[in-house]
């Protein structure tokens, strides 16, 4: 069975096919093993699929669906604190190394930053997220940014 360009459509949907099931079997795997890798990999297709399940789950409600963030931002709020900022590239999520970006999200600022007296309305989700999770979510909002805000954080190291 031919088409009339004289290939073989039988290998292109197996290509296509294939392509699904190693990104399916990728998720499976992810979701069973717990999906902790210790690094945000925003070239990792399955993690960076998973990481936009559970920012679409626990993020997007205050970072919002596209990591726009709360409209402004940067000026606090009547009871304390900042709201959410953008995780996109407009926000300043990318000055900050991938370890500290970890941290802040299980355990919150005030263990983060050691300051008990910061004010900071987001919650820590030791208890709600995994690791892997995390890991996932950081690699889905680092797979958004344009790639030389992308080199820009990766040169802060951790």
């Amino acid at each position: 069975m031919t088409d009339v360009a004289g290939g073989r459509p039988w290998r292109r949907w197996w290509s296509v096919g294939g392509g699904a099931f190693v990104l399916a079997a990728g998720l499976v795997f992810w979701i069973f093993t717990d999906g902790d890798t210790g690094v945000a990999d925003p070239d990792d297709d399955t993690q960076v699929a998973a990481g936009q399940l559970v920012y679409a789950t626990n993020c997007a409600s205050c970072h919002g669906a596209n990591l726009e963030g709360q409209p402004e931002w940067r000026s606090p709020l009547p009871t304390g604190g900042l709201a959410a900022p953008p995780h996109d590239e407009t926000g300043h999520t990318w000055h900050h190394p991938d370890a500290m970006l970890f941290s802040y999200t299980k355990v919150g600022a005030h263990r983060t930053l050691g300051m008990a007296d910061f004010k900071s309305n987001m919650p820590a989700f030791e208890d709600t997220l995994s690791d892997g999770d995390i890991w996932a979510v950081l690699a889905f909002i680092k797979s958004r940014w344009p790639p030389e805000v992308r080199a820009r954080q990766e040169r802060i190291g951790d």
